[in-house]
């Protein structure tokens, strides 16, 4: 999915509550955190089709950036198995990604007294509860969610332009998930 955060007339505020594509209710603290929010109806609508396991990425939060600069891509998963697969792959593309946890501590952060959950925890462990709130919505699947706001583009202080990558966006994933997938079964 993709979406622009774009104010009008017809906006949702601080405060708004949204129910998701599962009925699960958010309540909006955070009008900037909306790419989480088209995120976990995307999530939820894959669980119709009984994947083995649903991978999505996105440069969802600042705060991976702050964690982990641009050199590593935060990975979190629910899943031993899927992390096994993605660190196999991710060592064998050179696109690094350092595992960062789920614990269900986290939720006490984006509890709401009016919704299911709240669409942002707070500064604190922002990209931790970003990705526990997209939990929500992925059922019993194996589930993995790669941020990717550190590693999507070369910098000066960061990625540096290289002959298959040149300045600009670096395409981070790609290589990554063709290779999981081509290994699926041996990873």
């Amino acid at each position: 999915p993709l979406t622009e955060n774009l104010p009008s007339g017809s906006a949702y505020k601080p405060g708004d509550v949204i129910t998701h594509y599962n009925k699960k209710t958010s309540e909006v603290i955070n009008t900037d955190a909306e790419g989480r929010l088209i995120l976990a109806d995307a999530l939820s609508y894959a669980t119709k089709f009984k994947p083995q396991a649903i991978i999505d990425l996105a440069t969802l939060t600042g705060a991976c950036i702050i964690a982990l600069g641009s050199q590593a891509s935060g990975l979190f998963t629910n899943n031993k198995q899927l992390n096994r697969k993605i660190q196999k792959s991710a060592d064998n593309t050179h696109e690094k990604v350092w595992l960062m946890p789920l614990w269900n501590e986290y939720n006490d952060q984006i509890k709401s007294n009016i919704a299911d959950i709240k669409n942002t925890g707070g500064r604190s462990a922002g990209a931790i509860t970003a990705a526990i709130f997209l939990s929500h919505f992925i059922g019993k699947y194996p589930w993995a969610h790669i941020d990717i706001a550190g590693t999507a583009w070369t910098s000066d202080d960061g990625i540096k332009p290289k002959s298959y990558n040149p300045k600009g966006a670096t395409g981070i994933g790609v290589r990554l998930l063709i290779n999981l997938l081509l290994n699926w079964d041996k990873y």
